[in-house]
């Protein structure tokens, strides 16, 4: 980390956790923050649901909710970009406060429910974007929906054009009965309308789906079920946490989905009992608590096929995607491995 960098990030963590987001996502789209391009390596190159990554360190939903600095994070060092979520109609989420920093525990708490400016203002941003990097949309439900099910495939038909990939989001804890769409009817029924909202887009996309680390083994086996008989391309583990297991923070008692270290092992058991339940029959991305290489390459061997992260960069900054990929490649190269590919699901046993 540069030092201009670190003396940005001291200066963000003096301001309110929302206005300083805001303020770095601006930094961003102005070319305040150094951006080293594609970080890429032929051990580092990989395919995930037929899209082909330079690297497999993503971004996270969440960071780029309405998908106004792509370009810029294009150029950040990821290999691939995950903006949104996204709903058919803008809405405000929840009252502020509702982001908070737990700097002892290296996490963060959430409640922002869904926030963004729509689907139609993120469709035409993202129709500006440059060609490169696989960017991906997090496909959201209003709040006040009558049919949350069908906003998922609203919002793919709209946007669908402008993306390489999306993810179906019914893990967030921050909307009221959305996490009932995770039970195995409700998904089929819900999975079944994205996919076929897919397959008549005239570039049919890969669709994800993102799930709670909050599941039981008998409830992981049932979503593997789904996921394999509807068709669904891969499998992004996992969101937050409404655990508080071991905090620190004074905000450890604020509602809301909790990102950042403490998530680590609980989304990793997930990712790992994944993999079994689907025999490595569709990729999985990674992501809770990862915070360095050694975290990455963890999730790696644990059955990811990628990773994703974003609390770890209010602590460490953006540069911390190009970090990461440059030392999972010195981790891959110590172990012996010609590819990313040849190291997934190598330690999966320790994790079950």
């Amino acid at each position: 980390m540069s030092l201009a960098e670190r003396i940005g990030l001291a200066a963000l963590r003096r301001l309110d956790p929302e206005t300083a987001h805001a303020l770095a996502l601006k930094g961003v789209r102005a070319g305040l923050v150094a951006l080293p391009g594609p970080v890429t390596t032929p051990r580092l190159a990989t395919t995930l649901a037929g899209l082909a990554l330079p690297n497999p360190v993503g971004l996270a939903a969440g960071f780029d909710k309405n998908a106004s600095a792509v370009a810029q994070l294009m150029r950040a060092g990821f290999g691939f970009v995950e903006v949104g979520a996204a709903t058919p109609r803008p809405q405000p989420g929840n009252p502020r406060p509702r982001l908070f920093r737990l700097a002892e525990d290296r996490a963060a708490i959430n409640r922002f429910g869904f926030n963004n400016d729509g689907m139609d203002a993120i469709a035409a941003r993202l129709a500006k974007r440059p060609r490169g990097v696989p960017v991906g949309l997090n496909l959201g439900a209003n709040k006040d929906s009558q049919d949350r099910a069908g906003d998922f495939a609203m919002v793919l038909e709209t946007c669908g054009p402008h993306i390489d990939f999306a993810t179906v989001n019914v893990s967030s804890p921050n909307t009221e009965k959305l996490r009932d769409l995770q039970c195995a009817a409700a998904l089929t029924s819900l999975l079944a309308d994205v996919v076929a909202t897919r397959d008549v887009l005239a570039r049919p996309i890969p669709v994800l789906l993102k799930i709670a680390p909050d599941l039981g083994d008998g409830e992981i086996a049932a979503i593997a079920r789904v996921a394999l008989d509807t068709g669904i391309d891969g499998i992004v583990a996992t969101n937050t946490t409404l655990s508080r297991d071991r905090l620190q923070n004074p905000a450890r008692t604020e509602p809301g989905g909790l990102s950042g270290a403490p998530l680590f092992a609980r989304s990793t058991r997930v990712l790992a009992r994944l993999g079994l339940e689907t025999g490595g029959r569709l990729p999985l991305i990674g992501v809770g608590g990862v915070g360095s290489p050694e975290d990455a390459y963890a999730k790696i061997r644990a059955g990811a096929s990628a990773v994703q992260l974003y609390t770890a960069m209010v602590y460490e900054g953006l540069s911390l995607a190009a970090r990461i990929a440059r030392g999972l490649d010195r981790l891959l190269a110590r172990d012996g491995h010609q590819n990313i590919a040849d190291a997934v699901g190598t330690n999966r046993k320790d994790w079950l």
